[in-house]
């Protein structure tokens, strides 16, 4: 499975991905880095077909409406510090796999993966 990693989370979830054997970008990756604007990243994501990773509602906002990007993970843990965060991804990071091999959007909590429909 295909990852982007957007800006305000940390680079170190890209390694994290590529360890489960993902192919795994962040958008400091990107020739404008965390700069990139969401339609780039969302055309980068239909183009390679990736997973967006993200804590910006935008993308939601644009995945309901438009049906962009190809995938989407929101990450709604509210304030974590990135060791934090790091654990629970790789806690979860089995069941995201399994989930998004048949939906196209979920969201990671501090204390449990939500399937949207």
């Amino acid at each position: 499975m295909n990852f982007l990693v957007d800006a305000q989370l940390p680079r170190r979830l890209v390694p994290l991905l590529q360890q489960a054997v993902h192919d795994a970008l962040h958008t400091l990756d990107l020739p404008n880095g965390n700069r990139t604007p969401d339609a780039e990243i969302n055309a980068l994501a239909e183009r390679e077909q990736r997973v967006v990773v993200t804590k910006d509602a935008d993308f939601v906002n644009s995945f309901v409406v438009l049906g962009h990007p190809y995938k989407l993970l929101l990450i709604s843990t509210g304030n974590i510090t990135n060791p934090e965060l790091l654990t629970l991804f790789g806690t979860y990071l089995p069941q995201i796999s399994r989930e998004l091999e048949g939906h196209s959007y979920l969201e990671l909590s501090r204390t449990t993966l939500i399937i949207h429909r």
